[in-house]
């Protein structure tokens, strides 16, 4: 936990991200390895190696398949994907958003998504709510405008009561802490494990999993109550 964060007050409300924070994308990008005629290995390899020099997801494809209109093929993607399932939630989720709630404490579902995501993450019936997603809320992360929306959507809070739990530094972490969220950086997934912050950025909590979220924020709680 980043000592300055005991100066403070501790959030009372905990926004997660979607994508490789509640939910394992492992089966995305198997099918579009699928799709297009790669090993999964391949897919993977080169996916990481675009995350590491910061380029899109699409850069991907044009590595691979530089000749193919892949998003024509978006449609057949999510036919084979059919939604989220309870078998893609990370084992440590239903467990940590259940110790959140009982611990009083709001907790809110808010990524970068299409609108039909939101249907199926209510369906898993994971507690606390709402989900929120940026095709809802007309922003996508890193626009501020996604984080005002979210405020918006909670009754406009302050922001340093509000917690957000996030894999991705360009995405999440920066954005988050440029406009006074509190931040937990998830490092999980292609963007946690390669992705690096500049050295003057601090997040209050940097995790590799999600069970010690709920201690470390009961302990936060009581040392600023």
């Amino acid at each position: 936990m980043n000592p300055e964060a005991d100066d403070g007050p501790a959030p009372d409300t905990v926004v997660f991200d979607v994508g490789e924070v509640l939910i394992d994308e492992s089966r995305v990008w198997q099918l579009w390895a699928e799709l297009i005629g790669v090993s999964p290995l391949t897919f993977g390899a080169v996916l990481g190696a675009a995350v590491s020099q910061g380029e899109p997801v699409a850069a991907v494809f044009e590595h691979l398949v530089p000749n193919l209109d892949w998003p024509r093929l978006e449609d057949e993607h999510e036919r084979r994907y059919g939604g989220f399932g309870e078998a893609d939630l990370y084992p440590d989720v239903r467990p940590c958003l259940e110790a959140l709630t009982n611990l009083g404490l709001r907790v809110v579902l808010a990524g970068n998504q299409p609108i039909r995501r939101g249907p199926q993450l209510e369906a898993l019936g994971l507690p606390g709510g709402p989900v929120l997603t940026s095709e809802q809320l007309g922003h996508a992360k890193p626009d501020p405008a996604f984080f005002a929306a979210v405020r918006d959507q909670l009754g406009n809070p302050e922001p340093q009561t509000l917690l957000y739990v996030g894999d991705r530094a360009d995405n999440d972490v920066l954005p988050a802490v440029a406009l006074g969220w509190r931040t937990c950086w998830l490092r999980r997934g292609p963007w946690g494990q390669l992705q690096e912050l500049p050295d003057e950025i601090e997040p209050d909590l940097v995790l590799e999993g999600l069970g010690e979220l709920p201690t470390l924020l009961e302990t936060w709680r009581g040392g600023s109550g």
